[in-house]
């Protein structure tokens, strides 16, 4: 690709970042949803964003005596940081997004089912 190699002899971490991202653009360009959700789902900061609250919740665990404890710690850190987190822009169109993923994979929605 013409724009990876030009961007290599200027940035190697901006090629990165563009590989990394690429195909999920194309994908929201082929399901027609760029558009109306390019600000809120075209970047991993809204879930960076969570990591990082979660992460300063339960730092100082050193041990987790199983799986469902380390549930029940995730489930308590997101609660307890849910009334911080804004809706991510353009939340409205995730139902037409759910519903462009099912007919892209062939997955027939329960309301089509019902009909």
């Amino acid at each position: 690709m013409k724009v990876k190699k030009e961007l290599s002899l200027i940035n190697e971490s901006a090629v990165r970042s563009l590989e990394e991202g690429l195909e999920e653009t194309l994908t929201f360009h082929r399901l027609g949803l760029f558009e109306k959700l390019d600000k809120s789902l075209k970047t991993s900061n809204s879930i960076e964003s969570v990591m990082f609250l979660v992460e300063q919740r339960t730092h100082k665990v050193d041990y987790w005596k199983n799986s469902n404890q380390k549930q029940k710690w995730l489930a308590t850190a997101l609660l307890e940081i849910e009334p911080r987190l804004n809706r991510i822009r353009g939340y409205r169109y995730l139902p037409e997004l759910r519903a462009a993923i099912q007919r892209k994979l062939g997955i027939i929605s329960k309301q089509e089912m019902a009909a």
